[in-house]
């Protein structure tokens, strides 16, 4: 249902630019050039998103002498899995958190703070890195990254529509400014709440997929439990733009606020007590 919801989502997102094209440009035309224009950040977002995130979050590469206990678990798991062990990088940070990040599982990467090494009980840790690993398995950075870049084109398709007015109504400016207007007021919106949409639904799925291959659900919801209450008390300095490919939102500390009555539209992670209940569930059908 996840992966369903991923594809309608996208599918919707990808319209949307195509639409904007329509009126920006005017006909099939406007169509191509959305297209292409998404197709260019995609690509960029493709091979750099990795090395961006890593950098934007200070991560830093170590040995296994280093990390010994990591590097046995990420082996164990990758060979579970029979995928390419990732590289491994550290963030020093108070803060209970990890993410991954890569293209494809040949060139991933995990990032575990030093905070959450100080809390977590071994199979704790472990059902932590299954998570990250499932995001990598699955596909989930590269969908994140074509989200971003899809959103990012909404948000410039709007901005040009506003500017140069709707193409196929240059001949009525009263229409035309009007579809523009809409454009750059909704459009950056609906850009927004699709890709924190697909944020979560994603993050449920590694949840899914991480409790599968260790096969304890129960120490992945005890290590939710903890990096959910530590990371609302120990703030993490970290750009806002990787703070949705943590495992629990990272800027929790600062008092980020919601629009009121938006509900989760907003959130680019589920409620912690949501996915605990969902990874309770999984224990006692097993």
């Amino acid at each position: 249902m996840n992966n369903l919801k991923t594809v309608a989502l996208l599918s919707l997102m990808s319209a949307l630019v195509w639409m904007l094209g329509w009126l920006l440009f005017g006909g099939s035309q406007g169509l191509y050039i959305g297209l292409g224009f998404a197709l260019v950040l995609n690509v960029g977002a493709y091979f750099f998103s990795a090395k961006l995130a890593l950098a934007m979050s200070r991560a830093r590469p170590v040995t296994e002498k280093e990390l010994p206990k990591v590097y046995g678990m990420v082996r164990r798991l990758a060979a579970v899995s029979n995928m390419p062990e990732p590289s491994i990088h550290l963030i020093d940070s108070a803060q209970p958190n990890a993410f991954a990040t890569g293209r494809n599982p040949k060139n991933a990467a995990v990032a575990v703070t030093t905070g959450i090494l100080e809390i977590m009980k071994d199979d704790e840790l472990e059902g932590v890195i299954a998570h990250e690993l499932s995001h990598v398995r699955n596909r989930d950075i590269l969908i994140s990254s074509i989200a971003a870049m899809l959103a990012a084109a909404l948000s410039i398709f709007a901005r040009l529509a506003f500017w140069f007015g709707g193409g196929r109504n240059r001949n009525n400016n009263a229409i035309g400014m009007v579809i523009a207007l809409a454009a750059l007021i909704l459009a950056p919106l609906a850009g927004m709440v699709i890709r924190m949409a697909i944020s979560r639904a994603r993050e449920y799925q590694a949840d899914r997929s991480g409790a599968e291959m260790t096969g304890q659900p129960l120490s992945l919801a005890r290590a939710l439990d903890k990096i959910g209450t530590a990371s609302g008390r120990i703030p993490m300095d970290v750009n806002p733009a990787v703070s949705q490919l943590f495992i629990a939102d990272p800027l929790k500390a600062f008092g980020r606020r919601r629009p009121p009555g938006a509900g989760g539209l907003f959130s680019t992670h589920p409620p912690i007590e949501e996915r605990i209940r969902r990874l309770e569930n999984m224990y006692y059908r097993i």
